[in-house]
């Protein structure tokens, strides 16, 4: 995901053990295209059927609320795909709709007990997934950026040649 999701955590009780987990809702049921001379989202029509949910727990978890609250929280591994025969465990969604990201907070008690939990939504992080950028400044923004767009990078001459 582009950018990374980031997030502080304060509050949490430092000995206990929580775990922290992303999924996304859809926010509407419409289809998005990107009209290139006005710059701007319009609707295209209704949306594509919704893909099994599915939820992205950090690799850290479980851990310590001391661990959570002593560093930003990136959830830089997390991989989105519009590859609705995806096995990988990536999370599924439609290209051209727009989607919430949502932090779950889960308290781990017990085995045998229910696990309370709290959810939090950042307004501010909503957004149209897409495949293709439809602005080149946030293509190249990408490339100089994300990890795993090595391979988009332009290499010096001097490591053609030698």
């Amino acid at each position: 995901m582009f950018p990374t999701l980031q997030v502080r955590v304060e509050g949490l009780k430092s000995s206990s053990y929580y775990v922290l987990m992303v999924d996304f809702v859809s926010l509407d049921a419409r289809r998005y295209r990107y009209l290139f001379h006005s710059s701007r989202w319009v609707t295209a029509g209704k949306a594509d059927p919704v893909s099994p949910p599915r939820v992205y727990i950090h690799p850290d978890s479980p851990a310590v609320g001391s661990h959570w609250t002593s560093h930003v929280i990136s959830f830089d591994k997390l991989k989105l795909t519009n590859n609705q025969m995806d096995d990988n465990g990536h999370i599924i969604l439609n290209s051209m709709h727009r989607y919430q990201p949502r932090l779950h907070i889960v308290l781990i008690t017990s085995p045998a007990t229910s696990h309370p939990f709290k959810t939090f939504i950042f307004p501010h992080t909503e957004f149209t997934a897409v495949t293709a950028y439809q602005n080149q400044r946030i293509t190249q923004l990408k490339i100089a950026s994300n990890p795993f767009a090595k391979g988009f990078r332009e290499c010096d001459q001097d490591e053609w040649y030698g």
